[in-house]
């Protein structure tokens, strides 16, 4: 049945004026929104509302043995690369709490003495009055890196598995690579190098630039080494050599022919060290920290030897973390309101180091 005229007139009467009252309610709660809060020149970044000061990030800076860098450019990229690490951090810390993860005061006296360990207490003490830094400051900030890597450890190391099959399949496509003529060094590396990369593999496209950032990029990882940070994680994170930083640093078995061949300081660092031992090499402003994960006997491998089947779980496990690793951050990331106002700051000023001072809160 059709419409009247009028009745159809009328219907579409009836919705103009209902739109039109739905776009002026519209307009008054967008009016009627609270004003955004103002952005404190101290803040350099806001996680979920949580706020990260510039006070925050100079400490972690320091902390981590951060070292004024040649340019005020190098130094504030520097404490960039800082803050994006802690706004992860924030977030991951922030989760803790919900997974019911905590850090017992046994593991944060344990990663405290771990950190002082290469050090007389004295030397110690200096060093923090240097850093300008506290007992205090140190505990917290290993507090939260330690609930950070919980964290990671429960939504990511926990749930990947390796399976029989899988070491089998890749050991028969690999059959070769166990077959030693010679003694091999099973080693990994973190390479640190004093000029710009052409090309980085690592996963926070961090690179020291000058001598002065290497030394303190090398003295900063062998700190988180210390502190009982994985290996693994730490190559893929900073080390700077394209090749084996996206496998955690692992360069495979190495064969003592080929490490005799190495400068001496390396070599030293490698032959005749008991698996298990990190040393830090430097050389021409250069930084190799090297990690020897295990020595083998020359001849053919099988499945039946451990070292071939924890090292091709150890390889396989690497590999499912990692990516695991990086989707989990990638989505958390994500899912966070995030805002870089240092990030945003230096947009601004078109790369030059800005005054910092107070910039507007980020429209949503």
């Amino acid at each position: 049945m059709s419409i009247p005229f009028v009745a159809a007139s009328n219907m579409r009467s009836f919705l103009i004026l209902s739109i039109a009252a739905l776009a002026v309610a519209a307009g008054c709660r967008s009016t009627a929104a609270p004003p955004a809060k103002p952005v404190s020149a101290d803040t350099w970044a806001t996680v979920d509302g949580r706020e990260i000061t510039r006070e925050q990030v100079e400490k972690a800076f320091r902390r981590a043995g951060g070292a004024q860098a040649s340019s005020d450019e190098e130094t504030l990229a520097a404490k960039l690369n800082m803050l994006n690490e802690l706004i992860v951090q924030d977030i991951l810390v922030a989760k803790a709490s919900g997974l019911k993860v905590e850090v017992s005061d046994k593991d944060l006296d344990a990663a405290y003495t771990a950190a002082k360990s290469n050090m007389p207490e004295e030397a110690f003490q200096q060093e923090l009055t240097k850093r300008n830094l506290t007992p205090a400051d140190m505990r917290d900030g290993l507090r939260r890196e330690l609930t950070a890597q919980k964290v990671l450890e429960h939504e990511v190391q926990a749930k990947v598995n390796v399976t029989d099959q899988e070491v089998s399949a890749f050991f028969d496509a690999n059959r070769a690579r166990f077959n030693f003529p010679e003694e091999p060094y099973h080693i990994a590396q973190i390479l640190i190098t004093p000029v710009r990369e052409q090309q980085l593999g690592n996963r926070t496209g961090d690179d020291a630039m000058t001598p002065q950032a290497a030394q303190a990029k090398a003295a900063m990882l062998m700190q988180r080494l210390k502190s009982g940070a994985s290996f693994a994680d730490v190559a893929a994170d900073y080390s700077e050599d394209p090749e084996s930083a996206p496998r955690g640093g692992d360069l495979g078995f190495v064969p003592v022919s080929k490490l005799q061949q190495l400068p001496p300081l390396l070599r030293n660092a490698v032959l005749n060290v008991k698996p298990g031992t990190v040393n830090l090499v430097s050389d021409s402003g250069a930084h190799t920290i090297v990690l020897v994960v295990a020595r083998e006997q020359a001849g053919q491998r099988d499945l039946s030897t451990p070292a071939v089947k924890d090292t091709i779980t150890g390889t396989l496990r690497s590999r499912k973390e990692q990516l695991l690793r990086a989707a989990y951050l990638t989505a958390i990331r994500s899912d966070a309101d995030v805002v870089n106002y240092l990030a945003r700051r230096l947009v601004e000023s078109q790369g030059k180091v800005p005054t910092l001072g107070p910039a507007a809160p980020a429209k949503k």
